[in-house]
């Protein structure tokens, strides 16, 4: 996750622009609701907000940190990191 993350800081604003940005703000947002079921059971979980593509990067980072706080299973911690490399190949970064 700081890769991909470090990847998208480093990207020309063209690739965040061709999608990148699009994606990785659809991976923070599937970090964030994961880790907010394992916090907050039988709640609804808030939406990240799109803050826009320059901050696509720090939102993946504080969302993927978050999640790996809440994780207790192994095949959780799994499911996130295929979750993870699947967005940046799609991201092309």
């Amino acid at each position: 996750m700081d890769h991909f993350a470090d990847r998208l800081r480093a990207a020309p604003q063209s690739r965040l622009q061709r999608g990148a940005a699009t994606e990785a703000l659809g991976l923070a947002r599937e970090l964030a609701r994961r880790a907010q079921q394992l916090e907050e059971p039988g709640t609804r979980p808030r939406e990240m907000p799109d803050a826009g593509m320059f901050a696509a990067a720090d939102q993946i980072t504080v969302a993927g940190h978050d999640l790996a706080l809440a994780l207790t299973d192994e095949g959780e911690l799994a499911a996130a990191v295929a979750l993870v490399e699947e967005a940046q190949k799609r991201a092309g970064v």
